[in-house]
C-alpha cells in the first residue's frame, strides 16, 4: 500500500515549516500528501444581532447582515484557496509530485477523524494562525488533533532544517516500546542517528529497558546511543537536545507516567513550547 501524509495548513508563521516538513517526510518514505485547510462554521459569519433590532429597522438591517455574512464566507474560502495553492506550491518546489488540496468547512478534530483513513501519519504546525500574537500558547488545536487521531503526529516548530539525529524519550511503557519499533522499523528514519534517554535514576531495571530499546533499534539497522538523565522532563530532555544538537524529539503520547503523560496538561505543553525540534508523538 502506498504511503500518505494528512497535513493541516492554517497560512500561520508556521505554515511554511509545515510544508517543508511535509516534503521532507513525503520524500524519504515516498508519500502523497492530503493537504487540508478548515474553515471553523463561525468563519465569515456575524453575530446574531436581531434581538437588539427596534421594530422598522430589522428587515433592512437583517438583510445587510445576510449579505455581510456572504461577502465574509466568500473572501474565508478565497484566503482558504489561496493558503492552499501557496503551500501546494512549496511542497511541489520541494520535489514532491502528488499533493491534493482540500478545503473543508466544519471543525479541524472532525475532519481529521472522518479524512485521515489510510494516512501514514499526521503533519501539523506547533502553533495556529495567532502564533505572532500569543507566543507562550500552543496552537488551539494541537491537543485537540493529537487526542483524537489514531495516527503518529509530527508536529513541526517553526523553522524547518534537515533532520540527521532523533532523540527517543523511553520510560519502558507501550506507547514508548511501541516508539522504538517504530523508528527501528519506518523508512522515515533509515541512516538517521538516534539516542534512547530515560528521565530518572539509574537502576537496572532502566538499564535494561533500554538495552533492549537499543536491541530493537540495532535490529532496525541502528546503532543508537542510550543515555539517562534527572530532572524534570520537559527540563531534562530540551536542555539535552540543545547540548547534543539532535533535531527530532520521539515521545510516546497518553499514559501514566511522567513521559507518557506529556501530551496531557501542563507538562507536555511545556515540553512542546519549549522545544525548538519538530515532535513525532505515538500513540
Amino acid at each position: 500500500m502506498s504511503k500518505k501524509i494528512f497535513a493541516l495548513v492554517d497560512g500561520s508563521a508556521y505554515s511554511e515549516s509545515v510544508c517543508h516538513h511535509i516534503a521532507w517526510i513525503a520524500g524519504r518514505i515516498g508519500a502523497s500528501v492530503d493537504l487540508y485547510h478548515v474553515l471553523g462554521r463561525r468563519d465569515g459569519g456575524s453575530e446574531d444581532l436581531s434581538g437588539n433590532l427596534r421594530l422598522g429597522a430589522r428587515s433592512k438591517i437583517m438583510g445587510e447582515l445576510a449579505e455581510l455574512d456572504a461577502q465574509r464566507a466568500k473572501l474565508a474560502q478565497a484566503q482558504g484557496r489561496a493558503i492552499l495553492e501557496d503551500a501546494q506550491a512549496l511542497i511541489e518546489k520541494d520535489g514532491v509530485a502528488e499533493v491534493h488540496p482540500h478545503l473543508r468547512l466544519g471543525d479541524m478534530v472532525e475532519t481529521v477523524e472522518t479524512m485521515e483513513g489510510d494516512a501514514d501519519l499526521v503533519v501539523i504546525g506547533k502553533r495556529g494562525e495567532k502564533a505572532d500574537f500569543a507566543k507562550k500558547h500552543l496552537g488551539s488545536n494541537l491537543e485537540r488533533v493529537a487526542r483524537a487521531t489514531t495516527k503518529p503526529v509530527f508536529v513541526a516548530n517553526r523553522e524547518f532544517q534537515p533532520i540527521e539525529k532523533v532523540l527517543i524519550a523511553f520510560d519502558g511503557g507501550t506507547s514508548a516500546m511501541k516508539a522504538v519499533d517504530y523508528v527501528a522499523k519506518h523508512p522515515l528514519f533509515a541512516g538517521l542517528a538516534c539516542t534512547v534517554v530515560t528521565v530518572g535514576k539509574p537502576s537496572d531495571a532502566v538499564a535494561k529497558g533500554l538495552e533492549d530499546a537499543k536491541a530493537t533499534l540495532a535490529a532496525g539497522g541502528h546503532a543508537a546511543e542510550v543515555k539517562v538523565v534527572e530532572g524534570q522532563p520537559e527540563v531534562a530532555l530540551a536542555d539535552l537536545i540543545e547540548a547534543d544538537g539532535h533535531d527530532m524529539l520521539v515521545m510516546g503520547a497518553y499514559g501514566h507516567s511522567r513521559i507518557r503523560a506529556m501530551i496531557i496538561g501542563s507538562t507536555t505543553t511545556a515540553m512542546i513550547r519549549t522545544c525548538k525540534v519538530p515532535v513525532l508523538l505515538m500513540k
